[in-house]
């Protein structure tokens, strides 16, 4: 795991190219502190900051091609590298990495050469032969991969912090994202809250001219559902099964000791279980609340239990997660640099500082839920259309497991636009007087892009594919990415193996979601339990989601880091001149903890908690302090 930066420009040979990339490698030090390089050639520069993992000796990149003069930057992991370099025998290396095969490659089958990566990776190679610049990133957006072009150059990097120091960046409010923002809690698509700074999108690739500076992008795969798997249940749970723990396999590769983050959940727990049948002497880490209703921890002692010689040699390390934990959300905020807005961001913050004070590398269960429908509503939309063909006794019956059927009753329109309206944190006539947008700029918010990505699937699987394609990659992703980079810890996520993905495309719905069981993921959860992976006991665990008590948190205002507070109180909003100063304290004034849980989808605390987050990020990214 590494960060880097690098540019192509008439204007920035010699010192003024070298003391950008010198600033941009000691931005990125926490990504890589092991060692870094600086590299110029001509009208091109690199730099890379190295977090020592794999090839320990000779991994330091950029790696070359002496014959071709072609080079590799790359951040992230390619965990197919040993079969792919069988696959390259007439093909000479000086490592014995991962980075070099893909540079080999990409020699050997051109742009085509991402398509046969297996990892997570966004990375650049500098070809002066053909003269271009090829930018690529994994397919679900695992790793970050930025860029900015402007009069001066081409500017990239891994994160966004460099890019503000490239000539000729403005720290600018993108504002035409802020109706998206404030809808999603993030921003999806190529554009950042960034003005002139955009995102490669997952599973894309850029290429630049070096001689005219023009370039284009282009999608190598996309995630396809088909629902034509031949096979019977029992079949598709033992190639599930197989694909699985070759997924977590291989992820084990490392020349560094690899533990495994653990909640309570089935996803996490699978990821450990089959870790530690390679590893037995897995490392284990995990984070708690004293507030009973968000605490996993019994369910990871019931799992242990439950599993004595799986776990026999694994040792827990254990943390908690506070209220006075709050006062670390300015440094997540500047961490991310994206504001993004959902409860994880703290504990996940806490168990990779945790986890990093031993280790290097971590498996992870993030991806299980998005790839195989795990969540509550996919579930709760299996049963909407249920509902409208069963009896009326039938219908009763589902009301009465699924509440939530009965909010969604005042919604109109299709499945697909019930679940993007669910979506919204905030209603557009709550935007428009919370930032001041008129109406007509409004725009949809992107609905209609949520709508194109699902057009012509199954209800559930458009649903997945929204999920995956956008909340997965600008949310889940982003936020593991940034604050397990944050203390120097690579993240490694098996159910995000595109073999997998691939694979959950080809599954019939009731694979993916069974009514009759109540439960999401069927397939993973009743190939876990056969294949040994799991006892029958944790695969009944229903879905919780991994969050922090926002609303009991904020219900006081006073209680909370004064930071936060003078945002609460409308002070520093007042200030900033961003947002209704008059609004931000009626929103502050109505969070309560009575009757919110961690199911619960949108509360009051979570609305102040976006409130929170933008405005830390504007103080911090647009005004230059906090």
């Amino acid at each position: 795991m590494c960060g880097f930066t690098g540019y192509l420009s008439m204007s920035m040979g010699g010192e003024r190219g070298r003391a950008f990339l010198e600033k941009g490698c000691a931005l990125l030090r926490h990504r890589g502190p092991d060692e870094y390089s600086v590299n110029q050639n001509g009208h091109t520069g690199t730099g890379f900051a190295r977090l020592s993992i794999l090839d320990l000796e000779t991994g330091m990149q950029p790696i070359d091609d002496r014959e071709s003069g072609a080079s590799i930057i790359c951040n992230g992991q390619i965990y197919n590298y040993i079969e792919l370099r069988s696959q390259l025998p007439s093909m000479e290396y000086s490592t014995t990495g991962d980075m070099e095969v893909a540079l080999k490659a990409y020699l050997n089958w051109g742009t085509g050469f991402a398509e046969k990566l297996n990892g997570m990776f966004a990375g650049a190679i500098l070809d002066p032969s053909r003269k271009r610049i090829i930018l690529f990133r994994d397919r679900f957006g695992i790793k970050p991969l930025y860029y900015m072009n402007n009069p001066n150059g081409f500017f990239f990097a891994s994160e966004i912090s460099p890019l503000l120091e490239a000539p000729g960046a403005a720290r600018e409010l993108n504002s035409k994202m802020l109706p998206s923002w404030f809808t999603y809690r993030y921003v999806f698509g190529e554009e950042t809250m960034f003005r002139g700074i955009r995102k490669l999108l997952p599973g894309s690739m850029l290429v630049l001219d070096m001689e005219t500076g023009d370039f284009r992008t282009f999608t190598y795969w996309n995630w396809e559902f088909r629902g034509n798997h031949a096979g019977t249940m029992e079949e598709a749970e033992e190639e599930f099964n197989a694909l699985f723990m070759d997924a977590v396999r291989i992820r084990l590769r490392s020349d560094v000791e690899v533990g495994s983050l653990i909640s309570g959940g089935i996803d996490s727990s699978a990821v450990a279980s089959a870790a530690a049948l390679c590893q037995p002497d897995l490392k284990l880490f995990t984070i708690g609340f004293h507030e009973r209703d968000y605490d996993e921890t019994s369910d990871v002692d019931r799992l242990l239990e439950l599993m004595p010689g799986r776990f026999a040699r694994s040792g827990v390390i254990r943390g908690t997660c506070l209220p006075g934990d709050l006062e670390l959300l300015p440094d997540l905020v500047r961490s991310v640099e994206e504001p993004i807005s959902l409860g994880t961001m703290v504990p996940t913050d806490q168990v990779c500082r945790l986890a990093s004070e031993r280790l290097k590398v971590v498996l992870t269960g993030e991806g299980a839920d998005e790839v195989f429908a795990g969540y509550r509503k996919f579930l709760v939309e299996a049963a909407a259309i249920e509902a409208e063909r069963c009896s009326p006794e039938g219908r009763r019956i589902l009301l009465r497991d699924f509440p939530e059927l009965s909010e969604r009753k005042s919604v109109p329109g299709d499945h697909l636009t019930r679940h993007i309206t669910d979506e919204r944190l905030f209603q557009p006539d709550e935007i428009v007087g919370l930032t001041g947008i008129s109406p007509g700029g409004f725009s949809d918010c992107g609905e209609k892009r949520l709508r194109s990505i699902g057009e012509g699937v199954d209800p559930i699987g458009a649903m997945q594919m929204i999920e995956a394609l956008t909340r997965l990659p600008n949310y889940v992703n982003l936020r593991l990415d940034k604050l397990s980079m944050r203390h120097s810890l690579e993240t490694r996520t098996p159910f995000l193996d595109y073999r997998l993905a691939e694979f959950a495309g080809r599954l019939p719905l009731d694979y993916r979601v069974n009514l009759e069981e109540r439960t999401g993921k069927f397939l993973c959860r009743e190939a876990f339990r056969k294949g040994g992976i799991l006892p029958a006991e944790v695969t009944r665990r229903s879905k919780k989601p991994f969050t922090m008590p926002i609303a009991q948190w904020f219900s006081d205002p006073r209680s909370l880091p004064e930071p936060v507070a003078d945002i609460l109180l409308g002070n520093t909003v007042r200030a900033q001149g961003i947002l209704n100063p008059d609004m931000v304290r009626a929103y502050a004034g109505e969070v309560t903890g009575t009757g919110v849980g961690p199911e619960t989808l949108v509360s009051a605390g979570d609305r102040v908690f976006a409130i929170v987050v933008f405005s830390l990020w504007y103080g911090e990214f647009m005004k230059g302090t906090i």
